[in-house]
């Protein structure tokens, strides 16, 4: 009887310190939805969108950051396949060296397209105010993860 009570006990406290576990594990991920929701009210309020240009801007915005991380999905996924290959040589790491340019001005292609679409939508000033207003929100939420984590670790 003794031994049953031990171990009924020692599987509670096991499912206790799983569950914790778990809700610890569901906290430390990042929630897109909210994190994008803050985002655009941020941009918003900063730069002073009226609620037309905010639904004119956001999917622009969305689109051209979607097209940029596909870009750097398609490069790492590149980087990924010539690093595997512990010893590279000068003719890889050339490669790399030039998949990295590729990428960046693809990406600056990418900002030009969109820098005519979105003057088309917003004044230069709440352009710039909304492209500031993103990075300073980069910055923050950076800064806030880079917190966190640190308190965690204590």
């Amino acid at each position: 009887m003794r031994r049953f009570t031990t171990l009924l006990l020692f599987t509670l406290l096991l499912s206790m310190f799983t569950s914790t576990l778990t809700a610890q594990n569901r906290s430390r991920r990042m929630n897109i939805e909210d994190y994008e929701k803050r985002k655009m009210e941020f941009i918003k309020t900063q730069a002073g969108l009226t609620n037309s240009e905010a639904e004119k801007y956001f999917p622009l915005n969305s689109e051209l950051t979607k097209k940029k991380f596909d870009l750097r999905i398609l490069h790492r996924d590149k980087v990924q396949k010539i690093k595997d290959n512990s010893n590279l040589s000068d003719s890889e790491y050339r490669k790399l060296l030039e998949d990295d340019m590729e990428v960046k001005l693809q990406e600056a292609a990418l900002d030009k397209e969109y820098a005519e679409k979105f003057e088309k939508v917003l004044s230069p000033e709440k352009l710039y105010r909304a492209q500031q207003a993103e990075r300073e929100f980069m910055q923050r939420e950076v800064s806030n993860f880079r917190s966190g984590q640190a308190n965690r670790r204590r």
